[in-house]
């Protein structure tokens, strides 16, 4: 029979964290197939609700699964079930890219990322949803806390398959807010590190001035060891600073955008760490960062205009009408200079936050207006989280709050440039004193 490990007795397995799955496994007391099939329950339990995955073949789970378990693995996600978005190549599933103009495609072998992840014990589960080209058009999945509402978007299926418990880690992307904010919608840890640190071969470009992999996950734990795996390094543990961080709460020029009830959240909270020993003062941005919404709309809608010319060229009709008349219209009239001040633009502003750093460990922030909307025709404003990602900044998102729904709204943690590692350890200490 087997023994799960004390850690976690009265939980199933496909609830336990990355972290804790790894740990298992190395010691003998689970097996990659029991988890495994763990999580495949939960999948069949949920999926004909939340509709996350995109591609999933049980038999060739449990087949990677006992294979680990012949080989004795003992990677640093030795056993750990993982989801891919479906804009990120694998070569024994397809990667549809959510366009009909790539139905059935095979790509000839994995991105980095996913050999990276396999390479260190972790089991592929599948093929999560994304949205067209992991643009603004919807995909299929629901939010698994309210099926009447989006997931956030465009790592749609990857928010909504670890915050329903099928996956304990998955990845996605982020252009603008494609991974902070479904994780803020569907009750996720969610990170979207220093632009560049991670590689992206084999993942689909949509900007590439601004684009990076996403990382959902149970915990802030795993957040950090997937990133080190990602690495391609020995996983360190979060550094054990019992330092109270010095937080900027920084409400932007964008403060008005959130629901009250949610701006009351974001107050409480700063309070609350305050008095948890935090140091913690307003920080307001400077009026350059008043056009930075402009800024992340012209980089990106070029990049991706001219990224995507061969499939504009050719399959025109199977573009859907949001991109060809939002996306794609905006790229395609946007002219170079145009182009050329929003990135001039994009650099002045990087140096002007820079020195913010100097007297905050992070910036206390949000990464949406609220709960999750009602309806699946959008995925939701995510211009809170395209000044970070246009910053090139390191930023995760905490699922600390309950709206009036009581739905998931996250608190969003940014870090300076380069520096994720002390990140994750400033939000440790905030998430357990949030929580």
């Amino acid at each position: 029979m087997m023994t799960k490990p004390a850690l976690k007795p009265a939980t199933r397995l496909s609830e336990w964290t990355a972290t804790e799955i790894a740990a298992a496994v190395a010691a003998r007391t689970t097996t990659c197939e029991a988890v495994a099939r763990a999580c495949l329950a939960r999948i069949e339990e949920r999926e004909s609700q939340v509709l996350a995955w995109q591609y999933l073949n049980p038999d060739q789970v449990i087949a990677q699964a006992r294979a680990l378990d012949r080989s004795g693995a003992c990677g640093p996600l030795a056993g750990v079930p993982f989801g891919i978005k479906d804009i990120i190549d694998t070569a024994d599933m397809p990667t549809e890219m959510g366009s009909p103009i790539y139905a059935g495609h095979r790509p000839r072998g994995d991105a980095a990322c996913v050999a990276l992840s396999r390479k260190a014990g972790g089991v592929l589960m599948g093929k999560t949803v994304t949205t067209e080209f992991a643009n603004r058009h919807p995909g299929k999945t629901r939010n698994p806390h309210d099926p009447a509402r989006t997931p956030g978007g465009s790592s749609s299926g990857s928010a909504a398959a670890v915050g329903d418990g099928m996956v304990p880690l998955a990845i996605g992307t982020q252009t603008t807010g494609s991974t902070i904010r479904p994780a803020s919608f569907c009750g996720a840890f969610g990170y979207r590190p220093t632009h560049g640190v991670l590689r992206s071969a084999g993942v689909l470009e949509g900007a590439g001035s601004l684009d990076t992999l996403g990382l959902l996950a149970r915990s802030i734990e795993d957040i950090a060891l997937y990133r080190d795996v990602l690495l391609g390094i020995e996983p360190a543990p979060i550094a054990d600073d019992v330092r109270a961080p010095r937080i900027g709460f920084c409400r932007t020029h964008l403060w008005s955008r959130l629901e009250p009830s949610t701006q009351k959240l974001f107050e409480d909270a700063a309070q609350s760490l305050a008095r948890a020993g935090a140091e913690v003062h307003d920080v307001v941005l400077p009026r350059e960062f008043e056009a930075i919404d402009d800024t992340q709309l012209a980089i990106s809608s070029f990049e991706f205009a001219r990224n995507f010319t061969w499939e504009i060229e050719n399959h025109w009709e199977e573009i859907s009408e949001t991109l060809r008349n939002n996306r794609l219209k905006h790229g395609l009239a946007c002219s170079f200079e145009r182009y050329s001040e929003a990135l001039a633009h994009a650099v002045r502003c990087r140096e002007l936050l820079a020195p913010v750093f100097r007297e905050y460990d992070v910036l206390l922030t949000s990464p949406a207006t609220g709960e999750a909307p009602v309806g699946l025709n959008s995925t939701g404003d995510a211009s809170l989280c395209g000044i970070w990602t246009t910053m090139h900044v390191p930023a995760v998102t905490l699922p600390v709050f309950r709206g009036p729904n009581g739905l998931p709204i996250g608190a969003q943690l940014v870090g300076k440039h380069n520096g994720d590692r002390a990140l994750f350890a400033a939000a440790r200490w905030i998430y357990r004193v949030l929580a």
